[in-house]
């Protein structure tokens, strides 16, 4: 019999420009983190209504294609799921309250803030399930 590989974690990335979005996918993916990619907050909710639950990090952008912003996708992510983490991004200053827990990354930021986040975040839910189980 093989062995069972370690479930790999999940990212939602909320981003319109498709550069910043497949490069922040990227480096997530080189990390093992599986990704779900949205341009708009409205599409993004889709995916917190299914899967919130499964996800590790939410990471947006404040400006986003569609009615809804950044901000109020995270006060959105944070009632599916409060354990997740999030992280709003921004190249102009953030004038809006964001929901305890939640970070504000002005741009730019570097790549390898995103590669440590992500693995931080994946090591804390692989931890507090590890210890679920055996709890």
């Amino acid at each position: 019999m093989g062995q069972s590989k370690p479930l790999r974690a999940t990212a939602l990335i909320v981003e319109d420009d498709p550069m910043q979005r497949d490069m922040i996918c990227l480096l997530l993916e080189e990390s093992e983190v599986d990704v779900i990619e949205c341009e708009s907050a409205e599409a993004a909710e889709l995916v917190l209504e299914r899967a919130a639950d499964n996800l590790v990090l939410l990471m947006t952008d404040v400006q986003l294609a569609g009615n809804m912003d950044g901000v109020e996708l995270a006060h959105i992510a944070r009632r599916y799921n409060p354990e997740m983490g999030v992280i709003v991004t921004s190249g102009k200053p953030l004038h809006q309250e964001l929901p305890d827990g939640v970070k504000f990354w002005a741009k730019p930021w570097a790549p390898l803030d995103v590669i440590r986040e992500a693995e931080r975040m994946v090591y804390e839910h692989r931890h507090d399930h590890g210890r679920e189980a055996r709890s």
